[in-house]
């Protein structure tokens, strides 16, 4: 099968190679395998590709990654069904996360049928991003109804579905984005928009009762400035800088347990099926719409990633493979 494969670290045009001679994955029980119609792109994908921040090395490989296939989302169509998996069919269209996405064939058992209303493309971009907004705002921010949400870094894959999650779930949502971003998250139901180019949020004098923190651009004493009596700080991702998440988590695990600072930090968990089954739900109700920026063949993966690198993309990079 046709799938990109990561040789080494460095500049994605000299270290990816599109190959059509990789083995076609097996299918294990309760998994199936899925012929993938599209995939995008995450923070993590473009972060292995240029091993940033270096400590990826530990994770991935210290020389080379280990794994040498890319890729995390995945949106296709059911071919297969191994023993045990018995809520999908042959022929179900599906959308789910399984490392090696950037590939005509995945297999796993992370997958649910995929929203109905969306096409395969749009379902390609939810299941990192979206899991990993649901994650922030429910499982670890608690997120009630009326509640004062801040989301920082609101313009991203995960900051788009980070604003509607928060509306679906009744909070009143302030994003943080850049000025090209404004009008976006506007668009998708932001209560009150700051540019951050701007406005400092932690000069503002407001509190909030959660802030979900994306960009990773503030320090934790400037985010603690702003929260509301007994309002949680939720870090999502690895961060900024040398030391990334490395220093997100040291400095989240001292502050919660020793300054007793109400600090999450975490990266996206499994398993998934129960929150892609959520997602799927907000998005047939019309409460979640994914935002796509730009869509790429997948041959011309370098272009995507290095343009994903920028940190600048409005909502979700595409991929298609078909």
């Amino acid at each position: 099968m046709r799938a990109i494969v990561q040789h080494r670290y460095g500049k994605p045009e000299d270290v990816l190679e599109l190959r059509d001679d990789v083995d076609k994955p097996q299918v294990g029980e309760n998994q199936v395998l899925v012929r993938v119609s599209a995939t995008s792109l995450n923070s993590g994908d473009w972060r292995r590709v240029y091993a940033s921040p270096a400590f990826i090395r530990l994770v991935a490989g210290y020389r080379r990654p280990k794994d040498r296939l890319l890729g995390g989302d995945a949106a296709g169509v059911v071919e297969k069904v191994g023993p045990g998996a018995t809520e999908l069919k042959v022929g179900d269209e599906v959308f789910g996360i399984r490392s090696g996405a950037f590939a005509e064939y995945v297999s796993g058992q992370h997958f649910v049928r995929k929203p109905a209303n969306l096409s395969m493309e749009h379902a390609a971009t939810v299941p990192i991003a979206g899991v990993t907004a649901l994650q922030a705002l429910r499982e670890k921010g608690n997120v009630q109804p009326g509640e004062r949400v801040l989301i920082n870094g609101a313009g991203g894959g995960v900051g788009t579905f980070a604003v509607q999650i928060a509306k679906a779930f009744g909070a009143e949502v302030t994003a943080v984005t850049s000025s090209d971003k404004v009008d976006l998250v506007r668009s998708i139901g932001a209560d009150h928009v700051v540019d951050y180019s701007r406005t400092n949020f932690t000069k503002g004098g407001y509190r909030y009762d959660l802030i979900v923190d994306i960009g990773g651009n503030h320090s934790f004493r400037a985010l603690h400035r702003c929260l509301a009596p007994n309002g949680r700080i939720v870090m999502v991702g690895a961060g900024k800088g040398m030391f990334g998440v490395f220093g997100r988590l040291i400095g989240g695990k001292v502050r919660k347990s020793v300054l007793k600072q109400p600090v999450v930090f975490f990266i996206a968990y499994g398993p998934y099926q129960d929150q892609l089954t959520t997602l799927k739900e907000l998005i047939e109700a019309g409460k979640v719409t994914p935002v796509i920026d730009r869509s790429y063949p997948l041959t011309d993966i370098a272009q995507a990633i290095t343009y994903s690198g920028t940190e600048k993309t409005r909502g979700k990079v595409v991929i298609t493979i078909d």
